[in-house]
């Protein structure tokens, strides 16, 4: 009975695939690109995951916002948050800063200039904003030029106003040397800080913030929301946000609503699927390319070796063994495939890792797993072009 040992199906495999080794290459190549996006799609998703925890510790973890919503259950209240609303929510453990802000509608026509004079030609439609001090310390801000008001400005009623870096240059304020003022309307307020970047609540670059106190004193309570930024330490913001209702006003906690920050593991699962789902279907559409190169390139070895299969057959070989000597070279250049992929994967996170200056996040049983996507990938390509070489007879393969 004929027999073909593995060792030598193994040899007669690597030789058939070494024999033409650019078309072996070529081959091969969609299973790389194959495999190696699958890699690459895991490890830079898991990667990205482990940055968003950190970024979410470092910022969004700190982060409580305390809305008013007293009008929804007495409209006879204008404004909940009490004079002493920051000191109050300081006091809370945990948290660093707190401060009340709402946006201001001044009357209408009332523009923000940088001129007493004809501000209908000059006047910008900048956006108001009426903070505490408090608040302006939650938003973290980074000025260019001057300081933030405090809360002796508060207190004082003093007309200062800290505008964003883009509302400075909208309206012509390079330097604080000459003691700028923008006018809202007919209210003139001096400039003393110019913010070029804060770590929270970024729209405060396109405005202009006055102290809250002042904002009441000439257009009266906020006719739309006022809300609370508090900046707290890492891991209080779940606390503080259900003890701050009840510490701004005991006898009337419902009318605030705080907002803890969102989930982390939440969101990690969210972005990591929506990663998942569109590079997988890649990294998919790759692999299918690989197996359909595979296929054919075998097929064609089929019809060029006939007189190969022809001879073998002769000489006393099975169908089994033609099928097993074809199957083993597609598997031979799929496991190869991966092989490469894996490589490229892996060198693909580290590469984006070391560029992003991350942490690189591969799991171990994606590397070890890949190479076997790409023998399952080249043992399936390989079934068809294996049965077909099976089927040659010998003396029809002879005569041609």
């Amino acid at each position: 009975m004929s027999r073909l040992a593995v060792r030598d199906l193994l040899a007669e495999a690597l030789a058939g695939v070494l024999q033409r080794p650019a078309r072996s290459a070529l081959t091969s190549l969609g299973t790389v690109l194959g495999v190696g996006a699958f890699v690459a799609v895991l490890g830079l998703t898991a990667t990205a995951s482990a940055q968003i925890d950190d970024r979410f510790d470092m910022l969004s973890a700190t982060e409580v916002v305390v809305e008013d919503i007293a009008r929804e259950q007495n409209e006879f209240v204008d404004l909940a948050f009490p004079a002493d609303a920051d000191a109050r929510v300081g006091r809370l453990n945990g948290v660093e800063d707190a401060g009340v802000y709402w946006t201001v509608e001044p009357g209408q026509g009332d523009t923000v200039h940088s001129a007493p004079v004809a501000r209908a030609a000059s006047g910008r439609a900048v956006q108001v904003v009426a903070a505490s001090a408090g608040a302006l310390r939650a938003a973290d801000p980074t000025l260019s030029q001057g300081r933030t008001f405090d809360s002796w400005h508060d207190r004082n009623r003093q007309r200062v106003a800290v505008i964003g870096a883009g509302t400075a240059a909208q309206l012509g304020i390079t330097s604080l040397e000459t003691e700028p003022a923008v006018f809202i309307g007919d209210e003139a307020f001096t400039v003393i800080g110019i913010v070029d970047d804060v770590r929270r609540k970024a729209d405060l670059l396109l405005s202009v913030v006055v102290p809250r106190t002042v904002a009441e004193d000439v257009w009266g309570a906020p006719k739309g929301t006022a809300e609370m930024l508090v900046s707290t330490r890492v891991g209080a913001a779940a606390q503080v946000a259900d003890e701050a209702a009840v510490a701004l006003d005991p006898a009337h906690p419902e009318y605030f609503k705080a907002t803890p920050p969102p989930d982390p593991k939440t969101l990690r699962s969210h972005v990591a699927g929506d990663l998942d789902t569109l590079f997988l279907l890649l990294a998919g559409i790759c692999l299918v390319i690989g197996a359909v190169g595979i296929a054919n390139t075998t097929l064609v070895a089929v019809l060029e070796r006939t007189q190969e299969i022809g001879l073998r057959r002769a000489l006393g070989a099975r169908g089994r063994h033609i099928t097993g000597q074809f199957l083993t070279e597609s598997v031979v250049l799929g496991t190869l495939g991966g092989l490469v992929g894996t490589s490229l994967g892996a060198l693909t996170v580290l590469g984006v890792a070391l560029v992003r200056d991350w942490t690189p996040v591969l799991h171990p049983a994606v590397a070890a797993g890949a190479p076997a996507i790409g023998l399952g990938t080249g043992l399936l390509a390989g079934l068809y072009p294996a049965w077909r070489a099976s089927r040659i007879q010998p003396v029809e393969a002879l005569r041609r």
